[in-house]
């Protein structure tokens, strides 16, 4: 068997493959509530073969939104159009995962086809964000509120009433993001958190949201189902968030009970100059795992088969995240595995009259 369709053992929870399908944002929902868009986009990955289906950061407030089109899950309102989607989603074979977000003072900002730059005006449906410090992302964008203790306090819960609602709405893996420049990476980067009290200056207190948000989600989050961290291993810029902080911070996650850390980078700094190429992340993933003996997820830049398969079979990464190539080709783990000559990974039945035919499938690329 490839090593990309091997299962991936999490707690209780197999994952018939490696091959996960990353959050990506549709904003395509209103007032945040999903609906047959993301069935269907979400559900065509999981008819591809994909193993776990991530869907796109789900902010855990209305004030946490991406764009006013993002998904949500700050009341019950929002379950019942999501277990729609995971019913699917577990029919095909997969289990579907949620990623749970806060944007911070990267918030209230325009959907990116709209070709509009920083943040929406309130008279124009926005709100103003906060973060950590007042300090703007970029000119375009509005000026955060800096959160005192008390609204740190009720992020924390946040996230937790959010952890809850997703485990009624039917997901198996729940996701903290604290990367892209988000809330929680904003809070760990010394670009973007320049507070003097116990949640700013030292790594300690930089990491210290990141850890009581983790910790309070694995309380309530059930022992038998797994739980990731997205993290952004770099920033990219001088005196940012660094791969060594990354790794220190991996070991402490481990013990609050956390199973996976998916590693991406950048976000924070709006003029960072990133060195894109295929792969080009996957060697923080493998400083994570090997460094800090914790099971790492890779994104970025994955396109074939045989580069996913090299991934795995050199102790990179535990678990394969595509994100555009998906969008590309929803069916990217079924051409894999046919590429690979894996039989463990079949055809739907509804789909065989187009799978077996005597010329090859193309090569993923």
């Amino acid at each position: 068997m490839s090593h990309l369709f091997e299962p991936l053992q999490l707690r209780q929870l197999s994952l018939p493959n490696r091959i996960a399908v990353s959050p990506m944002c549709q904003y395509s929902a209103k007032e945040g509530l999903a609906n047959d868009w993301h069935l269907v986009h979400l559900g065509s990955r999981a008819v591809g073969g994909a193993g776990l289906v991530l869907i796109e950061a789900t902010a855990v407030t209305a004030e946490g939104r991406i764009t006013p089109e993002d998904l949500g899950i700050w009341s019950d309102e929002h379950i019942e159009p999501l277990q729609r989607i995971t019913r699917f989603i577990e029919s095909q074979g997969a289990f579907a995962g949620i990623q749970l977000a806060h944007a911070g003072r990267k918030a209230s900002t325009w959907a990116p086809w709209l070709n509009k730059h920083g943040s929406v005006p309130v008279a124009a449906g926005g709100w103003a964000p906060s973060g950590p410090s007042a300090i703007a992302f970029s000119p375009e964008h509005a000026v955060p509120t800096a959160l005192d203790e008390a609204q740190i306090g009720e992020v924390i819960q946040a996230f937790v009433r959010a952890a809850e609602r997703a485990l009624a709405a039917g997901f198996k893996v729940a996701e903290v993001h604290a990367a892209h420049g988000y809330l929680l990476h904003q809070f760990l980067s010394p670009l973007s958190n320049q507070r003097r009290d116990g949640y700013g200056g030292s790594f300690e207190n930089r990491i210290r949201l990141l850890l009581q948000v983790t910790e309070s989600v694995r309380e309530v989050w059930p022992q038998e189902l797994p739980l990731f961290v997205r993290v952004s291993a770099t920033d990219w810029v001088q005196d940012g968030w660094n791969p060594d902080e990354t790794v220190e911070l991996a070991r402490r996650l481990k013990p609050l009970g956390v199973d996976l850390i998916d590693v991406s980078s950048g976000g924070t700094a709006a003029n960072a100059e990133i060195p894109t190429g295929p792969g080009y992340q996957t060697e923080f993933a493998e400083r994570v795992r090997k460094e800090a003996g914790i099971a790492s997820g890779t994104v970025g830049m994955i396109t074939e088969a045989v580069q996913a398969e090299h991934i795995l079979r050199t102790g990179q990464a535990d678990l394969i995240l595509l994100a555009r190539e998906l969008l590309r080709d929803p069916y990217w783990p079924l051409h894999a595995a046919e590429y690979l000559n894996e039989r463990s990974q079949p055809w739907p039945a509804q789909y065989l009259r187009a799978a077996h035919r005597d010329t090859p499938m193309r090569k993923p690329v």
